[in-house]
């Protein structure tokens, strides 16, 4: 795409601001660092636009404070650009705070996504980061078909970014952009630790 020109255009009968404005499904998987980061990232851009944004944590420990949940929180409630949500396990819904069997956890992760469907319904939010995502559909906790339904009947102009390794083939089938994230090297391969500032 040279000078941001795509190298072809679609009879699609569309206006290029129909095109260029058409909600996006989005997902970062692949074995490589990067994923969550680049979804925050898009964050900082839908908040700095004025979109209300909503981000759902999936895996990722409550009591974890990463850094760009205080800062998107900071952001959000600053006047400046659009509202932030942040919603994450152990507050509300979790499977990892709480004790109990799988079948407990799925429930919690199906209670997180019907949480998520009333919001796309609703059009709460403008953008969406869905962290995390993939590995409760690998895991069988939620219902494949469902969550594609929901995803592509989405109403208005909603963005929706998911994250997490192995993302399920007709996940990535139906988004509209896709990023595999590779490995080439990674300092636990030297037996180096997460550290702060890098990975929170």
């Amino acid at each position: 795409m040279p000078q941001g020109k795509p190298a072809v255009v679609p009879d699609d009968g569309l206006t290029t601001r129909q095109r260029r404005t058409r909600p996006l499904l989005i997902v970062h998987t692949g074995p490589g660092k990067g994923k969550s980061t680049a979804a925050f990232g898009m964050a900082l851009r839908a908040w700095n636009q004025g979109w209300p944004v909503g981000v759902f944590q999936f895996v990722k420990s409550a009591k974890w404070r990463i850094g760009e949940e205080r800062a998107l929180k900071v952001l959000g409630d600053s006047g400046e650009g659009g509202p932030v949500t942040w919603h994450k396990m152990g507050e509300g819904w979790s499977w990892i705070q709480r004790p109990g069997s799988e079948e407990d956890h799925a429930a919690d992760a199906r209670e997180g996504w019907e949480q998520i469907k009333r919001d796309l319904a609703a059009e709460t939010y403008r953008f969406y980061v869905l962290d995390e995502f993939t590995y409760p559909l690998k895991w069988g906790w939620l219902d494949l078909d469902d969550v594609l339904a929901a995803l592509t009947a989405r109403p208005g102009n909603q963005h929706v970014v998911i994250t997490g390794r192995d993302a399920p083939e007709r996940l990535v089938e139906v988004a509209d952009l896709v990023t595999e994230m590779g490995k080439v090297r990674h300092p636990m391969d030297a037996g180096q630790k997460g550290q702060k500032g890098i990975e929170w």
